[in-house]
C-alpha cells in the first residue's frame, strides 16, 4: 500500500509502450517530455542526473558513445571526479534512477539503463508501492537520446556551469562528508553471539514498526537485502519496539494443489523468514507479515477457472471469496507458512486497500455474479475469518490484527461484530479529527503527527470492538509522516506524546498495541521511545515522560534546552496545513531539490512523486498564500527551535556530548533539514504565483516589476536554501531518504537547483 486514499488501480491498465519485447508497458496520455532548458540540452542533462550513480560504461553504452566523451562532458560542467558506483545502487537506488530519468529516456534505454528486462519494469512500476501512480499514470514521450558532439553555445553553456559549481559548491566534497546509503555501516551490522533478550513483561502489547531502509516489493528472495540487519533490530528494541513487519504476497510463500503456478521459490523465502524471525527473536522483537489477500491475478489466469473469477479492473481479475476453493486457499497457505515458521509473531490484514483483493475491497460487489446478492460486511468478515483460521492453524498464539481501513463507516459495525473473538481491532487513531489552521476549516484522513489524535473514528470503531470482545491496536506515525518523509524523523516529540498518553489514558481511547509505522517511519529515534514509556508508565504525564527521554539522551545540564526545543517544534508543527492532497501533491518531500520552471510546465502533480509547479494541486482547502503563509510559520518555529536544540547537545556532559557527534539520533540536523523544506514549499508557491500573474500578460507594467521582482527575490531565496541543504545532504546520508521512495534527491540535485535558479534569473527582464 501506499497513500491510504482509496486509488482504484489505474496501474493495472497498462497500453503497449516502446520496448524491446512482446510486454506492454504502460505509457498512459504520453504527453511530450518537459525540457530542461538550465542545461545545454538533454544530453547534458542524462550526464548530470547520472553521474556517480550509474557506471560511466553503462551511460556511455546508452548514448552509443565512449566512456571518454561521457567523462569530458561531465568534467566540462564541473562535476566531482568519477567514483566506482557502489554495488547496492542496482537494488537500493532503482526507484530514484527511474525518477531522474522519466522525461529523458524512452522505455527502450530506461531498461538498458537500469540493466533490467521488460518485464521487470513493468512488475516494478505495477508492485512496487504504486510507482506508476507516484510517476503520474503516465510516461512522457521522449525521442532517442544519442551522443553528439556539444557545439560552440553548448561550450560556453557548460563553462557557465562549471564556474557555478566552483563558486557555490564544495568541490571536491568535505572531509566529513557520507557516500548514499552511509547509514547501513551503522544499522547494517551483524551481530554475533547475542544472548537471548529478557522476556517481554506479560500481556505487553504489540508496538511494530517497519524497517528504515527495506526494499519493499520481495523482500524474503534475497537474503543480501535484508531488511531487519541485527544493528537495526537492536536499536529498534533498545527503543522500545517489540514488533516488525514487512511486505509479503502470499501466493509467494505457500504451495498450492488448486494453484500449482503458486509457491515457484517458497522454500527459499520460508528459510529467510525463519532466519529472520530467529534473528529478532534474540533481541525481543516478534515479527509481522502484512496481508493484502488474495491478491488480484491477470485475467488469463481465470480462462480455466471461470468458478472463481470475481469483480474485475482493467486487466486484473479479484479471486472470489465467496468460492470455498478461495477461501482453503487462504487458509491452507496460512497455515503451511505459521507451521513451517512456528515463531512468527502474526499478521495485520486489510481488506479494503487500493490494491483490488476481495470483491469487496473497492465496494463493487455487483461486479460479481457470486458477491452481487452479499453484503459488503459479510464478504470482509469472511475473509478474515478465513485467514485468522489459516494463522491459529499454525500457530495459536499468534495474533490476527484486522485492520479496518477502506471499510465505509456504515460498514464497520457489521464487520466488527461478525469478526472472530480472538483478533484485535486495528484503527487509524488521528482519522477525521477536525482542524482550523490559517483560518481554514479541513480535517485529518491520516498521515498526521500535527494533528493529535486519537479522532472519532477510531474510538467510535475501537468501542463497537470492545463490546465485541476484541482487543484494540491504534495505527499511528510517531517519526515522520508524509506531511514531511525526508528526514528520518520529525523532532516534534510533544506532539507523540501526547498522543501517546491519550492512547494510554481513559476507556473511550485506551488501546492494547500500536502499530507506530506504514513503510515511513521506521527509524530508530527517540519518539519510538515515548510510546514504550506510557505503556510502562500508563498514569504518567507528558512532562514525565519527555524529561526522563531528554535526560536520557542529553543529559540534567542539556534537558531542560532539549524540552524548549521540543515544545518549540511541536508548536510551530501544529501549524502545518494538513490535508491528504497538500501531504500528497505539493513540494514538501523535495524541498528545495524540487526546480522551478520559467514557463508553465501544464504538468499535474502526482503523490509523492513529482509535484512540478502545480500550485492548485499542491494547496488543497487552502488559498495558495494562506498555504505558503503556514508552511513560513513552520519554518520559523522550527528554525528558533534548531538553535536551541544545538544548545541541549553542547549542554550535554562530555561523554554525552561525544557520544552526540558519533550517534546522530539527537544531534539536530532533522530540525534543520525540516526548515529548510518547509521554506521551500512557501518560496515555490510564490514564485510560482508570481510568474503565472506575468505570464497571463495582462498586467500593468508597474505590476509586472512588481511580481518579476518577486520572482528574482524568491530565486535568490531558494538558491541559498539548496546551498544548505546540500551541505546538511553531503554530511549525512539519511536526509533524502524515504523506504519506498529511496532517496528522493541527491546533493547533485540541489546542486542542478541553483544552475535552474540562475538560469531563470538571468532570463527575467529588469
Amino acid at each position: 500500500m501506499f497513500c491510504r486514499a482509496m486509488w482504484i488501480l489505474t496501474l493495472v491498465v497498462f497500453t503497449s509502450g516502446v520496448c524491446p519485447a512482446q510486454v506492454a508497458l504502460p505509457v498512459g496520455s504520453n504527453p511530450p517530455a518537459l525540457e530542461f532548458p538550465h542545461f545545454p540540452d538533454r544530453l547534458h542533462a542524462f550526464v548530470w542526473r547520472n553521474w556517480n550513480v550509474v557506471a560511466t560504461e553503462r551511460l556511455a553504452k546508452v548514448l552509443e558513445t565512449s566512456p571518454e566523451n561521457v567523462r569530458n562532458l561531465a568534467d566540462t560542467m564541473g562535476l566531482p571526479p568519477e567514483q566506482a558506483v557502489p554495488a547496492i545502487y542496482k537494488s537500493r537506488l532503482y526507484l530514484t534512477v527511474i525518477r531522474r530519468n522519466w522525461h529523458l529516456l524512452p522505455y527502450d534505454q530506461l531498461l538498458q539503463l537500469l540493466d533490467m528486462s521488460p518485464e521487470q519494469l513493468a512488475i516494478t512500476l505495477r508492485e512496487d508501492d504504486f510507482l506508476w501512480i507516484k510517476l503520474g499514470s503516465l510516461k512522457p514521450r521522449c525521442a532517442k537520446l544519442v551522443y553528439a558532439h556539444p557545439d560552440e553555445n553548448a561550450r560556453r553553456r557548460e563553462a557557465e556551469i562549471r564556474n557555478i559549481v566552483r563558486e557555490v559548491f564544495t568541490n571536491p566534497p568535505a572531509k566529513d562528508s557520507e557516500e548514499r546509503f552511509a547509514f547501513l555501516n551503522e544499522l547494517g551490522k551483524a551481530i554475533p553471539n547475542v544472548p537471548p533478550a529478557a522476556p517481554r513483561p506479560a500481556g505487553e502489547g504489540p508496538r511494530i514498526v517497519y524497517s528504515y531502509f527495506a526494499v519493499y516489493g520481495d523482500p524474503l528472495s534475497d537474503p543480501s537485502l535484508d531488511p531487519y540487519p541485527d544493528a537495526l533490530l537492536q536499536k529498534l528494541a533498545e527503543r522500545g519496539v517489540n514488533g516488525v513487519w514487512l511486505h509479503v504476497v502470499l501466493r509467494q510463500l505457500a504451495p498450492s494443489k488448486d494453484f500449482p503456478e503458486f509457491g515457484d521459490g517458497c522454500e527459499r523465502r520460508l528459510e529467510n523468514l525463519r532466519n529472520l524471525v530467529r534473528r529478532a527473536r534474540r533481541f525481543g522483537v516478534g515479527v509481522y507479515l502484512y496481508m493484502n489477500e488474495p491478491r488480484a491475478m491477470p485475467a488469463e489466469f481465470f480462462k480455466n477457472r471461470p468458478e472463481i473469477a470475481g469483480v474485475r479492473e482493467g486487466g486484473y481479475v479479484a479471486m472470489c471469496t465467496s468460492n470455498l476453493i478461495v477461501r482453503r486457499w487462504l487458509g491452507d497457505s496460512l497455515a503451511h507458512v505459521f507451521t513451517n515458521v512456528p515463531d512468527l509473531a502474526g499478521v495485520f490484514t486489510i481488506t479494503g486497500s487500493e490494491n483490488l483483493t476481495n470483491c469487496a475491497s473497492h465496494q463493487n460487489l455487483a461486479g460479481c455474479a457470486r458477491c452481487k446478492t452479499r453484503t459488503g460486511p459479510d464478504v470482509i468478515a469472511e475473509v478474515n475469518a478465513a485467514i485468522e483460521a489459516g494463522v491459529h492453524h499454525g500457530n495459536p498464539d499468534a495474533k490476527v490484527l484486522v485492520w479496518d481501513w477502506g471499510w465505509p463507516d456504515d460498514w464497520a459495525p457489521a464487520v466488527i461484530a461478525k469478526l472472530p473473538k480472538n483478533v484485535w481491532l486495528m484503527s487509524v487513531s488521528e482519522w477525521s479529527l477536525p482542524l482550523h489552521r490559517g483560518g481554514v476549516a479541513a480535517s485529518v484522513g491520516e498521515y498526521s503527527i500535527s494533528a493529535v489524535g486519537p479522532g472519532p473514528r477510531a474510538t467510535a470503531h475501537w468501542k463497537l470492538a470492545r463490546n465485541a470482545g476484541l482487543k484494540c491496536i491504534a495505527k499511528v506515525q510517531l517519526n515522520n509522516t508524509w506531511e514531511l518523509s525526508a528526514v528520518p524523523y520529525l523532532p516534534v516529540v510533544d506532539l507523540v506524546a501526547e498522543h501517546c498518553r491519550n492512547l494510554a489514558g481513559g476507556a473511550s481511547a485506551r488501546t492494547d498495541g500500536m502499530l507506530l509505522s506504514w513503510t515511513l517511519g521506521g527509524y530508530p529515534s527517540p519518539n519510538l521511545e515515548v510510546a514504550e514509556y506510557f505503556a510502562s508508565h500508563p498514569a504518567s504525564t507528558k512532562d514525565e515522560a519527555l524529561d526522563a527521554i531528554a535526560r536520557k539522551h542529553f543529559g540534567p545540564a542539556g534537558a531542560p534546552h532539549a524540552r524548549k526545543a521540543w515544545t518549540l517544534f511541536s508548536d510551530a508543527f501544529r501549524e502545518y496545513p494538513f490535508d491528504g492532497g497538500v501531504i500528497y501533491n505539493c513540494p514538501v518531500q523535495l524541498g528545495p531539490a524540487n526546480l522551478l520552471y520559467e514557463k508553465p510546465t501544464g504538468y499535474a502533480a502526482t503523490m509523492v512523486g513529482f509535484p512540478y509547479d502545480d500550485v492548485n494541486g499542491w494547496r488543497g482547502p487552502y488559498p495558495a498564500e494562506v498555504l505558503a503563509a503556514q508552511f513560513d510559520k513552520v519554518a520559523d518555529g522550527w528554525d528558533k527551535a534548531s538553535e536551541l536544540l544545538a544548545v541541549a547537545a553542547a549542554s550535554a556532559p562530555h561523554e554525552e556530548g561525544a557520544k552526540q557527534q558519533n550517534d546522530e539520533v539527537t544531534n539536530g540536523v532533522e530540525g534543520r533539514a525540516g526548515s529548510l523544506h518547509f521554506r521551500s514549499v512557501a518560496n515555490q508557491i510564490r514564485f510560482t504565483l508570481a510568474r503565472n500573474a506575468v505570464a497571463g500578460g495582462k498586467l500593468p507594467p508597474v505590476d509586472r516589476r512588481m511580481r518579476i521582482g518577486e520572482m528574482r527575490e524568491v530565486l535568490a531565496k531558494e538558491e541559498k536554501l539548496a546551498v544548505s541543504l546540500f551541505a546538511l545532504t553531503t554530511r549525512d546520508s539519511r536526509i533524502g531518504f524515504e523506504a519506498s521512495n529511496q532517496y528522493y534527491y541527491l546533493p547533485q540535485d540541489l546542486a542542478e537547483k541553483v544552475i535552474d535558479c540562475r538560469w531563470i534569473a538571468g532570463r527575467l527582464e529588469d
